[in-house]
């Protein structure tokens, strides 16, 4: 097993590239599935396209300190660009990649972006719309050819000849890659990374490789990660989980990064690369467990006996023999045997049966979620963090998992809870800065350096951690009960036939809700029962999703009885959505997070009608398709009453 690198010496991304050359030359750094084949290339593989890119680079004008934005799926060419652009100095920027032009146009603007690298024709069309906005763009580099023949413009390079410019560069200028390298040092600026923007304008999180690189590795440490895991990388190169696990923890321990061949074949290519280490946000888990819960009912009578009986064995026995508790004979052979019959068949389907580590986070999971797989044998674990914390402030350890708590601090973190009840904390990881922004970052970081979340917590007697909501949505209803939105909406996703869910309550006399169904889910059981419906705004409408919405709200209802603390918030009325949110329509950021603010002005006419006496409402939304036209969709929606709680279990639409 190779040593791990000093990072005293080797404190910059370009030098731990250089180190990894050296020490893992021939061990895979990054693969690529292209055309249906998985393409590898080992460390002195990468580091030679790295100098070469960032040769290329040089040649065309790109300077220390100088700003370049990525945008584009998860590719290695795009990976080593931020490295090539390390190298010399400049700041990489990466982009959403499924960001309209006028998004992107805030992000390119505000970075002052002089280098743009996009993955194909798609992004380089966005970046030439809004060009003219942003005069700091000099050059664009498009990595896929296709469809770029007639794209003539001089500032506008093919890869390839970037690559081929860098080459001869660098027989010319034998020294120089080396020689920018060692001018490089722990405290500069690594990265800039856009929060998501839930409540304004996203902010630039200014990233030195002190807190990147240092971060990361206490976290392979805390793990025990090593050169022989891979993990799939395929979620946004511009959100900070993935650059942390797929760059600095890549870089850290030696770990191998795959790119799927497109974000549709994710599944497929997740299922043949077998990862060891796997990172997906609740959303992704509760998609899986969806479509897990379809094919079962879809099944023949015996299998989904046998897939029930084994389910309630693994949820008896699995967490336990997980967490190296004792377990008798008798449950070790059950669980065997639904191992053999059960859990590793759908293990395997699901693309997890060589995964040792599990991840998730950015909002809390279902506890029934987190329960399943825990149960079916993989080692999920719940981590706390932010971009600017640079991502691991907690992380549950092996043998404490809690449903609901997200962990202990890791090493050199400190965490305490302030008087409001607002988790803070103290780490390498605190970001350096928010770009143009010194009022923010002054309301973020302390005078004494500790970095405020935003978000209200406490540790319980274990000394876990336990979040209950973002401080800033926390409030209270009319009668002094408490008000968590968040807490409450995650109990309602947790039924697969709900998609997403927000809720109003803040200063009300009661909770309201809005429901999104989740269209697989529900035209699932809409095909099982001989129902007809045309679109997801006809299937939403329908009486009887109404009444399994409020079945579900009946059992949420009942498990938030149960709590002291929430049983005063139970939802009274709710109204099922006719469209569902969309990050295009500005109703989510990005990374799916609910912008409440936009969705309360948006929807005020609905919000108004369930705090009347109307049972329903009319309304007409305007939409954005696909290929970015603009339209509207009416509709008149039936407003739900909820009677008070009785105990049920939560179980799916049949």
């Amino acid at each position: 097993m190779t040593a791990s690198p000093d990072l005293t010496v080797n404190d910059t991304g370009p030098k731990l590239l250089l180190w990894n050359a050296k020490e893992r030359a021939d061990r895979p750094a990054m693969r690529e599935k292209y055309l249906g084949i998985w393409q590898t290339w080992s460390w002195s593989e990468m580091a030679g396209e790295v100098e070469a890119i960032a040769g290329g680079f040089k040649a065309l004008g790109l300077a220390r300190g100088d700003r370049i934005s990525i945008i584009g799926d998860n590719r290695p060419r795009l990976y080593w660009s931020i490295i090539a652009a390390q190298t010399l100095g400049a700041v990489p920027v990466p982009v959403y990649q499924d960001a309209v032009a006028e998004e992107m146009q805030y992000v390119l603007e505000h970075a002052e972006s002089r280098f743009i690298v996009c993955e194909n024709q798609e992004q380089v069309d966005k970046v030439l719309q809004i060009k003219d906005e942003c005069p700091k763009i000099e050059t664009v580099i498009y990595a896929d050819d296709r469809g770029m023949r007639d794209y003539n413009q001089p500032f506008v390079h093919n890869f390839d000849d970037v690559i081929a410019q860098g080459r001869k560069y660098n027989q010319d200028n034998p020294d120089a890659y080396t020689s920018e390298i060692a001018k490089g040092k722990g405290a500069d600026t690594s990265i800039m990374l856009y929060t998501s923007g839930t409540t304004g304008r996203p902010k630039g999180v200014v990233l030195t490789y002190d807190n990147i690189l240092k971060t990361a590795y206490n976290a392979v440490k805390f793990e025990g990660l090593q050169e022989s895991d891979e993990i799939l990388a395929y979620l946004p190169m511009a959100w900070v989980g993935d650059h942390i696990f797929s760059y600095a923890q890549a870089l850290t321990s030696g770990l191998c990064t795959a790119c799927p061949e497109s974000s549709d074949t994710v599944l497929i290519d997740l299922q043949e690369l077998g990862p060891t280490y796997f990172f997906a946000p609740p959303r992704i888990f509760e998609n899986l467990l969806t479509s897990v819960m379809i094919r079962i009912e879809d099944a023949g009578a015996i299998k989904r006996k046998m897939f029930h009986y084994f389910m309630d064995v693994a949820h008896r026995v699995g967490p336990k023999l997980l967490d190296g508790e004792s377990v008798g004979m008798g449950g070790r052979l059950l669980y065997g045997l639904g191992n053999l019959l059960v859990y590793a068949p759908l293990k395997n389907v699901l693309g997890f049966t060589k995964v040792r580590l599990a991840y998730t986070a950015g909002e809390a999971i279902g506890p029934d979620i987190f329960n399943f797989y825990r149960s079916i044998g993989l080692n999920l674990k719940q981590l706390y963090g932010m971009t600017e914390s640079s991502v691991f402030v907690t992380i549950q350890p092996n043998n404490e998992i809690r449903m609901d708590t997200v962990g202990r601090p890791i090493d050199d973190v400190e965490v305490r809870i302030e008087d409001n009840g607002e988790v803070v904390f103290k780490s390498p990881g605190i970001f350096q800065e928010y770009y143009k922004n010194p009022e923010a970052t002054a309301e973020t970081k302390t005078e004494d350096g500790w970095c405020r979340t935003g978000d209200a917590g406490f540790f319980d007697q274990e000394g876990h951690l336990r979040i209950i909501d973002r401080a800033k949505d926390v409030g209270k209803l009319n009668d002094g009960s408490m008000f968590a939105p968040k807490y409450i909406e995650n109990k309602l996703k947790f039924f697969p036939d709900i998609y997403e869910a927000v809720t109003f309550g803040n200063e009300k006399d009661y909770v309201a809700a809005f429901i999104n169904i989740d269209l697989n889910a529900m035209g699932n059981w809409a095909e099982r029962n001989g129902v007809a419906y045309a679109s997801y705004q006809e299937l939403s409408g329908l009486p009887q999703v109404s009444e399994i919405i409020r079945g579900h709200v009946k059992n949420v209802n009942a498990s938030l009885a149960e709590d002291p603390q929430l049983s005063g918030s139970q939802i009274k009325r709710f109204l099922v959505l006719h469209k569902q949110l969309d990050a295009d329509d500005g109703e989510l950021t990005r990374t799916q997070k609910v912008r409440r603010r936009t969705i309360a002005e948006k929807y005020g006419v609905l919000i108004d009608a369930l705090y009347s006496d109307r049972d329903h409402c009319e309304i007409e939304t305007e939409v954005t398709f696909e290929d970015g036209r603009k339209g509207s969709v009416k509709a008149d929606l039936m407003i739900v009453d909820v009677t008070a709680p009785a105990t049920a279990i939560p179980q799916a639409a049949e």
